[in-house]
């Protein structure tokens, strides 16, 4: 009896994987990401687009039909929302708070993250996670103690006591933003300035100073934009000075009177207005904007 000799066994090579499938994944991924980046630029595009439009007809025109082409430009909206409905003097408002509120908080954060990334002392991580701590508390939490605070110390109301809140605010993501950038600076320079006589202070004012300059600007259009858009802190904060009361503020205001008067064309007027400027920002330094982010990231 001859038994059947078996072939040997060989061991099944695992299939490689191919390019052609690389490249297939490579087209799945490429067509989900730009489908995502098309539909988040249409949802932040379209609305400002629409309000623009808007902005340039009549009343009647946009009760009719919202989504209509403007055959005329009405420019006595931006009239009627500039002087009639006050938002002049709000834009005034908020610019003068935002003067002393972006200055202080730039001034203040500059100083302190310096000292932190660049010094060590006791206290000094305690001091860094205080400030961390700080971008995690719901600002409306601490809205009635603000208040309270305010009112006693007599800054409420004032323009001055909204941009020292302002300022409170902003501090925290400053400090932490410009800490990470003041660590990336190289050592060789600071040591070269020492040698060279150059103290503490000369130092930070005139050698790393300067070269936190992409960093700085970065923050800086940060914190108008966002000081910008506030609203809770002066709703709350100066309700009883109208006169003194900030854009955002003023342009709610107009909102709920234009649902009385029905004039909606003064109304995306003024939201036009309101938009003009961090727009403006947002395309003037966009390119500082990430100079600043990528350069605080790879150094």
């Amino acid at each position: 009896m001859t038994t059947a000799q078996l072939p040997p066994k060989t061991e099944k090579a695992t299939p490689s994987r191919k390019p052609a499938d690389d490249q297939e994944s490579g087209k799945v991924l490429n067509v989900f990401s730009h489908g995502f980046l098309i539909l988040w630029a249409a949802m932040v595009i379209l609305p400002v687009v629409w309000v623009m439009i808007n902005s340039f007809r009549a009343s009647g025109d946009i009760k009719s039909d919202p989504f209509g082409i403007p055959l005329e430009a009405h420019w006595e909206n931006f009239a009627g929302a500039w002087v009639e409905a006050n938002l002049g003097q709000y834009f005034l408002n908020t610019v003068i708070v935002l003067l002393m509120s972006v200055t202080g908080t730039m001034l203040l954060g500059a100083m302190a993250a310096y000292v932190l990334a660049r010094y060590d002392f006791p206290g000094n991580r305690f001091f860094f996670m205080m400030f961390v701590a700080g971008m995690m508390f719901p600002v409306f939490l601490a809205l009635f103690p603000l208040y309270k605070t305010m009112d006693n110390v007599g800054l409420k109301d004032t323009h001055v006591g909204l941009a020292i809140v302002y300022i409170a605010y902003s501090l925290p993501f400053t400090v932490f933003f410009l800490t990470a950038f003041f660590r990336s600076l190289p050592n060789g320079v600071a040591e070269a300035a020492m040698i060279d006589g150059a103290g503490h202070y000369r130092l930070f004012w005139q050698v790393m100073l300067p070269m936190a300059k992409p960093g700085l600007i970065s923050i800086t259009i940060f914190n108008v934009i966002g000081q910008w858009n506030q609203f809770l802190l002066p709703l709350v904060l100066m309700n009883r000075n109208k006169d003194g009361q900030v854009l955002s503020v003023g342009l709610a205001s107009l909102t709920s009177e234009a649902g009385k008067q029905v004039d909606t064309g003064v109304l995306f007027a003024g939201m036009a207005l309101a938009m003009l400027p961090v727009l403006i920002a947002y395309i003037l330094f966009q390119r500082q904007i990430q100079a600043g982010m990528t350069a605080g990231a790879l150094k």
